[in-house]
């Protein structure tokens, strides 16, 4: 089986690392097994191709169950609609929220790769201002178009899903605090030892996000990966710290409900987002 390694910069998370690759030149997601003794060696993690299809499903069915109607969904009480397997989020014009927009960047790592992306698509705004202006389309050729479009075009999705999160690695150890950076570093390692730990990591940030945005916190306190790493309890490497990435997740995510303003309905999400969390807990 020809290699292709996927790398995670995990040997050289420490601010001002000059090997932090350049963004719009992610490196490839490839195949080859993932053995969790050799996980992390020299800093590469190879995933098979078939390892990358799970993934991939995996989070499908996370985020809609593995409907081909789930990947253009506009959730009750959000300002947006999420598309993909990944729910990427995007933003109708004028509206800035609290979240990380995903879609336009998502379009524009498609494109990059060579994809023709549907026009409809390609708008830096989404052209539906609400819901109801959403679900009234939802049948019409755009949002079925590119609902079939992106049934058809999983594998960049999980790759772009795996970039972001490579990605987010130096922007999490530049942002942490100084006395937490050494903790964060070995729990990642830790995770990564096992193949399911490698798809919590990759599914988190798409999830939940990095951690660093600043904006995404309640009464100060976020639930992206970077305070779930700083959460985790000191355990072993491999499925043990799985687990407890697990656990830590469903922690931080209880907090955030907790935290939240009570108009937003958040305690709503708690057992969807448990179910999840729970999955990473599970051998891939």
């Amino acid at each position: 089986m020809q290699v292709a390694r996927f790398v995670l910069p995990i040997l050289c998370l420490i601010p001002g690392c000059s090997a932090d690759p350049p963004i719009g030149q992610p490196q490839p997601f490839g195949p080859h097994a993932i053995e969790p003794s050799a996980a992390l060696k020299g800093g590469a993690l190879k995933l098979t191709a078939a390892q990358k299809s799970s993934i991939g499903r995996k989070i499908w069915q996370n985020e809609s169950a593995g409907k081909i109607t789930g990947l253009t969904h506009w959730n009750d009480g959000e300002e947006f609609p999420s598309l993909g397997i990944g729910h990427f989020i995007w933003y109708p014009k004028g509206f800035n929220g609290r979240w990380s927009e995903t879609w336009p960047e998502f379009v524009n790592y498609a494109m990059r790769q060579g994809l023709q992306v549907p026009a409809v698509g390609r708008n830096p705004d989404c052209p539906w201002p609400n819901k109801p202006s959403f679900m009234r389309d939802f049948n019409g050729p755009q949002l079925a178009g590119l609902r079939h479009w992106l049934a058809a075009n999983m594998t960049i999705q999980t790759e772009f899903i795996a970039y972001k999160s490579q990605e987010a690695l130096p922007r999490i150890m530049r942002a942490a605090p100084a006395h937490e950076q050494v903790r964060i570093k070995s729990n990642y390692e830790k995770v990564a030892a096992s193949a399911n730990g490698v798809y919590a990591l990759v599914d988190y940030v798409n999830f939940k996000g990095d951690g660093t945005n600043p904006t995404e916190r309640y009464n100060n306190q976020g639930w992206g990966l970077m305070w779930v790493l700083m959460e985790m309890k000191n355990v072993p490497a491999g499925q043990k710290a799985a687990r407890e990435f697990s656990a830590a997740a469903k922690r931080r995510l209880d907090l955030r409900i907790a935290n939240s303003p009570r108009a937003r309905g958040e305690s709503r999400w708690r057992p969807g987002w448990h179910n999840r969390c729970d999955s990473y807990g599970r051998a891939l």
